[in-house]
């Protein structure tokens, strides 16, 4: 059933138009309060934000829902997702809330959600909260002498600061590193400098200097070009590039090549199998992540167990299997060991130890595997479900035949945009680009003739 709210990662959309609006954040706010306010304590929420013009707005509307069910709010203002989530657990209380839209543009927002668990909400209690929302909201509402308190908790800063670092054994120190950070004018703009300075490093920042409007604007892990440059110019031994809610990350090594999250993925692979601490014998992982890495593991006697695109569903196979490694290409490390959702800093702590206790440059540590070829494109679908028609079908059963072995062919609608996805990685490449530009060329026509 297609959901009118929520979609892979919370409700999502461009501030002040539908569904962002302080309207429906504060109905989330009455509706989410609602569901969980459950026995007989005295409810709380946390609520942490990104450094992003539209957040104040939305704080205050979600602040006035949360109340308004009876709910006390404790406001946390900048602070990484990935800190919400421990906070909540840590603070005992009933949800926790996330305004940000992670690596998109400051126009847009979004609203993440965690049980008291610290785990993002499953679809069934998103479900529930889609079917409060079209409701009427009124008889939700707490008596006069219910309604909840609000007030800014001071001190979480620190606490995820030593959270993360506890991340780390004792006798791990960064002193002697050089390490350029690029925070992506986002929520780890303080903490992820902090935490690196006082593990011993040499920190030189970038996007640390939010505004409002300047989130993930030419910095931060979706364009780490700026980061590679300052690794050159400061000569860093390493670059960290977070996102706008730091809950992903990149590596830049010191040469300025851009590592993504399959490498890292493998570093730490290796180094815990190594140590005996990887649980279930093998690594989670989406659909796009590269055939190379999977060999990688092999090779190790791992396995790579994969899930559709999407953190969520990273999250929800490691709790499955029992294992406490996963996570996308993209950079979205879960290492549920710490944590209950991707964590950028501290995903960047556990390289940052490999690099320290090998005693190598990260072009090597992080060099871990030779990628397969990988080629995407996309199919613009205006109407109709050409992946169900005859022709395509064959010419999708053809092209896989013709990898067999030697290659993977994925092919899938998007989830955010009305695009058919096709991606083909193989270990000849001018076969996989001629393979993705035929299946191209035959669901384009299948479109048209519709």
């Amino acid at each position: 059933m297609k959901r009118k709210y929520f979609g892979t990662d919370g409700i999502r959309g461009q501030s002040n138009l539908f569904p962002m609006t302080p309207d429906l954040a504060m109905r989330v706010g009455i509706a989410v309060g609602t569901i969980f306010r459950r026995g007989a304590h005295r409810h709380r929420v946390v609520i942490g934000k990104d450094t992003r013009l539209s957040g104040y707005m939305l704080e205050n509307a979600m602040v006035a829902g949360f109340t308004a069910a009876g709910v006390d709010a404790f406001v946390l203002g900048p602070i990484p997702t990935p800190a919400v989530a421990m906070l909540t657990r840590s603070l005992r209380a009933d949800i926790g809330v996330m305004i940000s839209a992670s690596h998109n543009p400051f126009e847009d927002n979004g609203i993440k959600l965690f049980g008291p668990d610290g785990y993002k909400l499953s679809d069934d209690i998103e479900a529930q909260i889609e079917d409060l929302l079209d409701q009427d909201l009124s008889g939700q509402l707490a008596k006069s002498n219910d309604i909840g308190r609000a007030k800014r908790i001071d001190g979480v800063h620190d606490r995820y600061i030593e959270h993360a670092k506890r991340t780390l054994t004792r006798d791990v120190t960064l002193k002697g590193l050089r390490v350029a950070i690029d925070c992506a004018n986002g929520a780890a703009y303080k903490v992820a400098p902090a935490a690196l300075w006082e593990l011993g490093a040499d920190v030189v920042t970038l996007g640390t200097e939010p505004n409002g409007q300047n989130i993930n604007l030419d910095c931060g892990s979706t364009h780490p070009e700026a980061l590679s440059h300052k690794v050159h110019e400061v000569r860093a031994d390493i670059g960290i590039a977070l996102d706008g809610d730091a809950d992903r990350v990149l590596i830049v090594d010191e040469r300025g090549k851009i590592i993504d999250g399959d490498q890292l993925m493998a570093v730490i692979a290796d180094s815990w199998a190594a140590d005996g601490l990887l649980s279930g014998n093998g690594i989670v992982a989406t659909v796009m992540s590269n055939l190379g890495l999977e060999r990688h593991l092999q090779s190790k006697g791992l396995e790579l167990h994969r899930t559709k695109v999407g953190d969520r569903y990273v999250v929800e196979r490691m709790r499955e299997g029992g294992f406490n490694l996963g996570g996308e290409q993209s950079g979205h490390i879960v290492l549920s060991d710490f944590g209950t959702t991707g964590d950028g800093l501290v995903a960047a702590l556990q390289i940052l130890a490999c690099v320290k206790r090998q005693g190598k440059p990260v072009s090597e540590v992080c060099n871990r595997f030779e990628p397969v070829p990988q080629v995407l494109k996309n199919v613009r679908m205006s109407a109709g479900k050409p992946l169900e028609e005859p022709m395509v079908r064959q010419a999708i059963a053809d092209a896989e035949a013709e990898l067999a072995r030697n290659g993977r062919l994925l092919i899938r609608p998007s989830g955010t945009e009305p695009l058919i996805r096709v991606m083909a990685e193989g270990d000849d490449r001018a076969q996989v680009e001629r393979i993705v530009d035929e299946l191209i060329g035959v669901i384009g026509n299948v479109r048209t003739a519709a």
